[in-house]
């Protein structure tokens, strides 16, 4: 990596644990107003100091998050279906590099379908936006695994990070699953996982300490940090998981305790 790729992409970890926690608020591309993200300025806000980058699309950007907020930006480039489309995620290139650099994204985000029927559109628009980030130095996030009726086992796990890393992904933003180590074992470039669907603050907890321990990088969180019950409580013990590897317990116990307050 020249300077400038790995100066963006050091700023998406911390410096201390070498691991990062995501904030992903891009739902709002295909979904709308997603339940949390009504009004995403306030959503988002409080949580800016507890993360270590923020994951969203540039009307959001710029319409909820102001200038002088010093976090990383990792801005969501492909979009182009709802999830109203029989073909979701069907995906095409939104954002153009140039608006990437105006925006000063540390880095982009770009999901593609290794499995569906239109793999081959994706993976293809996939490569040509890295072509023209790595002209430029901004590193690539690939978003895969995201759909309906995907089997997530280890094996698809596995095909599809690593397509996403040999086609010239930075990183890997993939789902968890039994035998995790192999997904991120057989992976060259670092993995993050999905936090998926809301589920109870403690069985969320549990995934990112399980994620962690099979060896991926940091967690990339939406629903289960901003539909949670306090999700300021909740990106803090998210936080102590990732950066100071304390156990699921613990954690919970924090939760609950900043939750109180």
């Amino acid at each position: 990596m020249d300077w400038g790729m790995k100066n963006r992409f050091s700023r998406l970890f911390n410096q201390k644990s070498g691991k990062t926690v995501l904030f992903a608020v891009d739902h709002g591309y295909f979904m709308g107003p997603t339940t949390g993200l009504e009004d995403l300025g306030a959503a988002v806000k409080p949580l800016l100091p507890y993360v270590d980058a923020l994951m969203l699309t540039r009307g959001a950007l710029r319409s909820y998050i102001p200038p002088q907020a010093d976090i990383p930006i990792i801005l969501r480039v492909s979009g182009g279906t709802s999830i109203l489309n029989k073909e979701l995620l069907r995906e095409g290139v939104t954002v153009s590099m140039e608006d990437a650099i105006r925006l000063n994204a540390s880095a982009i985000a770009f999901s593609i379908m290794v499995g569906a029927d239109f793999e081959r559109d994706t993976l293809l628009a996939f490569t040509r936006v890295i072509n023209e980030a790595e002209r430029y130095g901004i590193p690539m996030l690939a978003v895969t695994a995201v759909g309906k009726g995907l089997n997530r086992d280890a094996r698809y796990l596995s095909l599809a990070t690593r397509i996403a890393a040999e086609l010239g992904a930075r990183m890997v933003k993939t789902y968890y699953c039994e035998d995790f180590e192999r997904v991120v074992n057989t992976c060259p470039v670092p993995v993050v996982i999905a936090g998926g669907k809301k589920i109870s603050e403690k069985d969320a907890l549990q995934l990112a300490y399980n994620a962690i321990q099979a060896g991926a990088v940091g967690v990339d969180m939406g629903r289960n940090i901003f539909q949670s019950e306090d999700p300021v409580a909740m990106i803090q013990a998210v936080r102590a998981i990732v950066h100071e590897n304390i156990p699921v317990d613990e954690a919970y116990e924090m939760f609950l305790n900043l939750k109180a307050r």
